[in-house]
């Protein structure tokens, strides 16, 4: 347990919450992915209203994005850093939104660790999560599945990306190692659909597709930094000059 809840010191995203989670606020990830489920309904009109978003497409891609960033950041970073897969299988994981958009929480059962290595967190991370919940939400709002992994790729960038940020006892390059071997190879072609690269002593990632938050009310006039309607150049000189944010 240790090892799990210390990953908090990096950045926010990583706490997690140990034990099983009690009260109706938690949503059962295994209830999120059951197709029509009310649960993933609930996530969708949370991220809708907070949000505004003006078609259902996009409502789904803005979704994937920041749930991807957010419900297996510690799995992803504890892998990077130690080797180790914790369990984070669906049955065994639960969130808990935030009033608006994004997650307050993520909470397991209990700390324990699964057999195996880069196989065993490509099964818990994607085969059993991310690329299902993208294959529902493609079937709810007919969202393209290229965009939607493109979510799922720039959300698990972001968990080997963030540690980078806010501490500076964890090595950029070996996280960018780390990233590139777990990219490689992993299912959903995660590898064609953005890169993670160096910036100012920091890991960002540059992103291949789009997840339309500019399309929002919340968004208007505005292009997230890794966004690839920005060209590349320009995005790599925003992130060296502490910028990312790109008015449109």
């Amino acid at each position: 347990m240790t090892a799990v809840t210390a990953l908090a010191r990096y950045a926010p995203r990583y706490n997690l919450e140990i034990g099983e989670p009690s009260g109706d606020e938690w949503l059962p990830v295994d209830r999120i992915l059951e197709p029509d489920g009310p649960e993933l309904t609930e996530l969708l009109k949370r991220d809708h209203d907070a949000s505004g978003h003006t078609s259902a497409h996009a409502n789904a891609l803005s979704l994937m994005s920041f749930y991807a960033g957010r419900a297996p950041a510690t799995a992803l970073l504890l892998w990077a850093l130690e080797g180790r897969v914790l369990d984070i299988r669906p049955e065994n994981l639960w969130v808990r939104p935030h009033d608006g958009h994004g997650l307050a929480a993520v909470a397991v059962r209990s700390a324990r660790f699964l057999p195996g290595g880069l196989e065993t967190l490509y099964d818990v991370v994607l085969r059993q999560h991310l690329l299902p919940l993208s294959a529902e939400l493609h079937r709810r709002t007919r969202a393209g599945l290229r965009q939607l992994h493109g979510g799922v790729a720039a959300g698990c960038a972001m968990a080997f990306c963030a540690a980078t940020r806010e501490a500076e006892t964890v090595s950029p390059a070996y996280l960018l190692d780390r990233w590139q071997t777990f990219v490689a190879k992993a299912p959903g072609g995660l590898a064609r659909l953005g890169d993670v690269e160096l910036a100012a002593g920091k890991l960002v990632y540059l992103r291949n597709t789009c997840c339309l938050y500019y399309t929002s009310q919340a968004g208007t006039n505005t292009l997230c930094g890794s966004c690839c309607l920005t060209p590349r150049p320009n995005r790599r000189a925003a992130y060296e000059a502490g910028r990312p944010i790109i008015t449109v």
